[in-house]
């Protein structure tokens, strides 16, 4: 039995040597010149394995969800609709613009909904329609905030495109207008 697997063994590494090239490159061994056999001895010649060195990770591409405009409307029972005009180039399902905030100076995002991940969840890819402009109501600033910022998300790169900063107080300025409610 042990004479028929060192038989099989050694078959199999004929055949593979048979595969190769018959010439190599410089830096390598051909398989053949690794293999000695005999009847009741087989034996294999280490090689030294060389390192590759590993591929750099991809480049992070800058997020490109931005927002062009805000116009912020208070409603009579004091809370805002907002409708935001974003620009992103859309591809399809695997990336598009899928949400926008409004934000308070110190960072808190103001949702109509606790338990959606923006103030405004964009559920589809706009590929065809750009820039779009969505709106949300609902949307309750505290009286002591007189600015917000307004950002978006893309569903591959995040957040880091153009963001734009509404005053409250003042009827309109770069990218947005207010209209206060009575």
């Amino acid at each position: 039995m042990p004479t028929y697997f060192l038989l099989l063994v050694l078959v199999s590494l004929l055949l593979l040597s048979a595969c190769l090239p018959a010439t190599t490159p410089d830096n390598l061994t051909p398989v053949t010149s690794l293999i000695s056999a005999s009847p009741t001895k087989i034996s294999v010649t280490p090689v030294a394995a060389t390192a590759t060195p590993p591929l750099a990770p991809p480049a992070k591409q800058m997020a490109n969800a931005d927002v062009e405009y805000v116009r912020a409307v208070q409603a009579s029972d004091g809370t805002w609709i907002f409708y935001v005009t974003v620009r992103h180039p859309d591809t399809g399902w695997d990336d598009y613009a899928d949400g926008w905030d409004v934000l308070t100076p110190d960072g808190t995002v103001l949702k109509p909904d606790p338990s959606s991940p923006f103030t405004r969840l964009l559920l589809h890819p706009h590929e065809t329609e750009q820039p779009f402009t969505r709106s949300q109501d609902g949307i309750l600033i505290p009286r002591d905030v007189t600015q917000v910022r307004v950002r978006a998300h893309d569903l591959v790169d995040g957040y880091g495109g153009r963001e734009v900063t509404v005053d409250l107080a003042v009827g309109q300025g770069p990218g947005f207008e207010v209209e206060r409610g009575p």
